[in-house]
């Protein structure tokens, strides 16, 4: 029995669209903890810089991490 397109009941494997694991939060956050460490780093506050460029640098990790596994899938 053919699929009917309303799309009611359909596996999203079956679908034909790729899987989407992540959204672009992940680089919105990571840019978001980049700024911050940017004037934390203006302003002297040294050790929130080096914590907000870690968080940073992990999202971005995350982010590349999770479209590299989107692409292959």
């Amino acid at each position: 029995m053919p699929l009917t397109d309303t799309g009611v009941g359909l596996d999203p494997l079956s679908t034909g669209t790729p899987l989407q694991f992540f959204s672009g939060e992940f680089l919105q956050y990571a840019i978001v903890f980049f700024v911050l460490a940017l004037v934390a780093a203006v302003l002297g506050a040294r050790g929130i810089a080096g914590l907000s460029m870690t968080i940073a640098k992990w999202l971005v990790i995350v982010f590349i991490a999770l479209a590299i596994i989107s692409l292959v899938l």
